[in-house]
């Protein structure tokens, strides 16, 4: 019980810190999607190079973006920086709590960062684009992101063990560009044709892609999309895969 509290009074700090530092948190959730929202579906759909209904489509694919990424950046980052020179992950391992929680406590820290990133584009969703869901899907929509955000902060922690310092910047461009990119938060995974088998396996084993398909399942199920129950069960084996090789790494770090 007392571990318990003690994971509940990190955690409330991380989340208190978070809203002190909110402007900066809003910049770093919100512009980018907000771009991508704006130009591929208002800008070039008012020109007439995109069909009407791909706001239908991007929506929920930006959303999930925004969760899982903004999850696994927000453990990544941190981590890199506790685990840098200046060692401050050692003020976090003195605490009356095991070591696995505390690792634990930073996947949730950075999925709770993620969903709040992921609820925000919402109304931005609903003020710029014209679209409609399918209202009774908003608890499995729920259900999904939830998911989505902790598999984002087990990758993350993964990452965020692995990636030291000086390469912070090199992993942007090595890793989070190819994972935006092969989500299926832009597009629909199955309607990927048999020319692009290759892109289609890629897209298949970034987990994002799962949580761009269960929005979609949910919110717009007229939308071809991967079936919901396969969703949630490729979710949880990513968050317990990816959480255990965190953990692994996790462990490493802070007893070295």
């Amino acid at each position: 019980m007392s571990q318990l509290r003690t994971f509940q009074a990190i955690l409330w700090r991380d989340v208190f810190v978070t809203g002190r530092e909110l402007p900066s948190f809003l910049a770093q959730v919100i512009i980018q999607p907000f771009f991508i929202l704006f130009i591929f579906a208002k800008v070039l759909g008012d020109i007439g190079y995109v069909q009407d209904d791909f706001a239908q489509v991007l929506l929920p694919g930006i959303i999930a973006m925004n969760g899982f990424l903004g999850a696994l950046q927000n453990t990544t980052l941190p981590l890199v920086l506790d685990f840098s020179w200046t060692r401050e992950i050692e003020d976090r391992l003195l605490a009356p709590i095991s070591i696995p929680l505390v690792a634990v406590e930073k996947i949730v820290f950075g999925a709770v960062r993620g969903f709040f990133a992921a609820v925000l584009m919402v109304p931005v969703g609903f003020v710029m684009l014209d679209v409609s869901w399918a209202w009774s899907g908003i608890p499995g929509a729920l259900v999904v992101i939830v998911l989505g955000c902790l598999a984002g902060g087990a990758v993350g922690l993964v990452i965020g063990t692995s990636v030291p310092a000086r390469r912070v910047n090199v992993m942007f461009a090595v890793i989070l560009t190819p994972l935006l990119f092969t989500g299926s938060s832009q597009f629909p995974w199955r309607s990927l044709s048999d020319d692009l088998l290759w892109f289609k396996v890629i897209c298949a084993l970034n987990p994002l892609t799962y949580v761009s398909e269960g929005m979609r399942a949910e919110l717009v199920p007229n939308v071809p999309h991967i079936p919901l129950p396969i969703v949630l069960l490729v979710l949880v084996v990513a968050i317990a895969g990816f959480g255990g090789l965190g953990l692994r790494g996790f462990m490493k770090r802070a007893l070295d």
